[in-house]
């Protein structure tokens, strides 16, 4: 069987703001039926970072997150700021939320958050070679903390279900295969 696109045909904006856009589509499936209700939101792009340091430390964050009111422990990332090379923004966030510049840095997927409801995409990054170069600059809103764990203790905290972002869970999957490369 194909699997055929659906046919937009109309949108209608419900919010518009920077973090969040809620929009109401009406749709046409392809055995024909409409569907006037159909709601995405639209989100911007994130990037997030399986990162090393020099000494194969995986560099962590943990941090409140209040939608699901739980204190978080993830890999780096953050939004990519309007037209922003995904691979400059990975950078950026990093040299924000750490501290740490590094020496490599290599692209390794692209995933849809939730592309059942929202439009936006995850580009994700395995980087190594890190070194504290700079002080936290972090936004107004961002308190977290920066810890370090070797392959092995993140990969426990995997087994023990202690990384609950399942982004960062996929991330750390695609990092631990290109360290197998290494």
């Amino acid at each position: 069987m194909i699997i055929e696109k659906w046919q937009k045909l109309a949108s209608k904006y419900l919010v518009r703001e920077q973090w969040a856009t809620l929009r109401v589509d009406e749709v046409k499936l392809p055995g024909g039926v409409i569907k006037d209700d159909y709601y995405v939101l639209e989100y911007p792009n994130w990037v997030n970072a399986v990162a090393l340091t020099e000494e194969g430390k995986i560099i962590m964050v943990r941090q409140y997150r209040h939608a699901a009111d739980i204190v978080s422990l993830e890999v780096p990332g953050g939004v990519i700021d309007g037209d922003e090379a995904p691979e400059f923004a990975v950078k950026r966030e990093l040299l924000e939320e750490t501290g740490y510049s590094f020496k490599t840095c290599k692209f390794i997927a692209e995933l849809y958050p939730n592309p059942a409801t929202s439009d936006n995409r995850t580009f994700t990054y395995f980087l190594t070679g890190g070194i504290k170069t700079h002080e936290q600059h972090l936004d107004e809103h961002e308190i977290l903390n920066v810890e370090e764990y070797t392959v092995d203790e993140v990969k426990q905290f995997i087994k023990e279900n202690k990384i609950a972002q399942a982004l960062h869970v996929a991330a750390i999957y695609y990092g631990l295969a290109e360290l197998e490369k290494l």
